[in-house]
């Protein structure tokens, strides 16, 4: 069966990505995650992340993937009763130094070879299967061909890809260019993305025509000459599963909860070949995200702008949405607690989706406080009952239509 790895930066987002599909989810201790400002997961989450294990039975695996310095090396290994403790089906990492530390301490326990060791060779497959690897996640620059090549040589691997979010410029993550510019390292958990900032850069002068300064062409005051497009390998659910692929991962433990929940369910009925999939699928037009493209899954040598992802035509514009909240409890009598995360005012067109419920919408709501008195508007932090005639559940999240926009 084709697994549905979902990313889970913190508990809230966990519980979303197993409510709206996810098979497994992959999360990070605070001290040796590859995505520092995740939130990502410390003693005080332990028990909580046992119990929805417990509940749900789905996979969860720890990212463990930055390239350790040597007081973190020793830093691990007296931690290893704590790692030990969490409930954990598999741990990904990149750094070879880590496998005799897992082989020793938590021998029941898979290793995956993370993306950041840029894995994208049949040799170099069956040589991480002969030191106890059970999966490889491939380095993004891997194609659907030299995908299928590779399971056809190393058939015993599990093999597993990124088929959504964002993509580094670097060559699977290896960059130095956030540490240079800022300080902050991206093989410490901390990049700063610098990639993706927008940088005014009037005209360039080639070397042997000096004087003779060619301008940049750019949009709003500003040219991204660095910035990837984002991943959506959407349509191509079919090939990848074809191609051997044992896994498909979802990008984004900094991401929203409402980004987990629309990308993970969008997916999860693609995979399912659900009757109303494509209803799905056009909310991942609606999330916060750059121009779509199918990455190097069909070209092994560079990103191929020929391979933009299908989508109706309606969405020449991408339009915005705010996320509001999601229904935390069902009061009864069409009642419901939301946990707030951006002002509702009454009178606004909500909007309501669900792991099933591809959109609801209602503008004759009504909002109560704590005293059961009713109010005009909520804000994030407050408590907050809304009142409607759409029938919602716990998990359901709200959102409202924001200005349309260009998404650069």
């Amino acid at each position: 069966m084709l697994e549905l790895l979902s990313p889970a930066g913190n508990i809230e987002k966990l519980r979303t990505a197993i409510n709206y599909g996810a098979d497994a989810c992959y999360m990070g201790l605070k001290d040796f995650s590859l995505r520092a400002n995740a939130g990502n997961f410390g003693e005080k989450e332990l028990e909580e992340v046992r119990r929805i294990k417990e509940e749900s039975g789905k996979k969860l695996y720890c990212t463990m993937n930055i390239i350790f310095k040597e007081d973190q090396i020793e830093k691990l290994y007296s931690m290893k009763d704590e790692i030990a403790s969490w409930p954990f089906d598999a741990f990904i990492i990149s750094d070879i130094g880590l496998v005799d530390f897992f082989k020793k301490y938590l021998p029941d326990k898979d290793l995956h070879l993370s993306t950041q060791a840029s894995c994208i060779n049949s040799n170099s497959v069956k040589a991480y299967s002969d030191m106890g690897f059970k999966r490889v996640i491939l380095g993004r620059e891997a194609s659907l061909d030299s995908i299928k090549r590779i399971k056809d040589k190393v058939p015993e691997m599990e093999l597993e890809c990124f088929v959504h979010g964002a993509m580094c410029m670097a060559y699977s993550g290896r960059c130095i260019l956030s540490s240079y510019l800022t300080g902050r390292s991206a093989n410490q958990g901390d990049c700063a993305h610098t990639c993706r900032w927008n940088y005014r850069m009037y005209a360039i002068e080639e070397e042997e025509r000096k004087g003779q300064y060619m301008p940049i062409e750019g949009g709003d005051d500003y040219t991204a000459i660095l910035s990837s497009k984002d991943l959506c390998m959407i349509d191509h659910v079919d090939e990848l599963r074809d191609a051997g692929l044992d896994s498909l991962k979802i990008e984004g433990r900094m991401k929203s909860v409402y980004y987990v929940a629309v990308v993970t369910r969008a997916y999860r009925k693609a995979i399912d070949n659900d009757a109303d999939k494509d209803k799905f699928k056009r909310d991942l037009f609606n999330v916060s995200h750059r121009q779509y493209t199918t990455g190097f899954f069909f070209s092994s040598n560079a990103v191929d702008d020929s391979n933009d992802v299908s989508r109706p035509t309606e969405y020449g514009y991408e339009r915005a949405y705010m996320f509001l909240g999601t229904v935390k409890e069902n009061k009864g009598n069409g009642r419901y607690v939301i946990d707030v995360k951006n002002q509702i005012r009454k009178g606004d067109a909500l909007e309501f989706i669900g792991p099933d419920v591809p959109l609801l919408s209602d503008n004759s709501f009504h909002l109560y406080d704590e005293e059961g008195s009713e109010i005009e508007k909520t804000d994030h932090g407050h408590y907050v009952e809304l009142e409607t005639s759409c029938p919602l559940k716990e998990g359901y999240i709200l959102r409202k239509e924001s200005d349309v926009r260009i998404i650069n």
